[in-house]
């Protein structure tokens, strides 16, 4: 355990961002979740609502700091990849 005042400091910020960060990346996975389920069953309107909800958490994760902007933005290019194949 850290014994500087500083470290102890440090220490403490380092797990208030980490519970921030968990909550964010957990509200992403869902998100994520939902639109691979809908596209694994096959309904383009459910996939369609759920990538409008997934691209909005991965902008807040961006924005928060808790992913990079080219990480999101691939995750989302995916998501929509396969929300499109599904008309096809």
């Amino acid at each position: 355990m850290a014994t500087h005042s500083s470290a102890i400091k440090r220490h403490k910020q380092s797990l208030k961002r980490e519970t921030s960060n968990t909550a964010v990346m957990s509200g992403v996975k869902g998100a994520v979740k939902k639109v691979r389920e809908a596209v694994k069953e096959g309904k383009a309107d459910s996939a369609k609502t759920a990538l409008a909800s997934a691209v909005r958490f991965l902008d807040k994760a961006v924005t928060k700091g808790v992913l990079h902007r080219n990480n999101a933005s691939r995750r989302i290019s995916r998501l929509a990849k396969a929300v499109n194949s599904i008309g096809k």
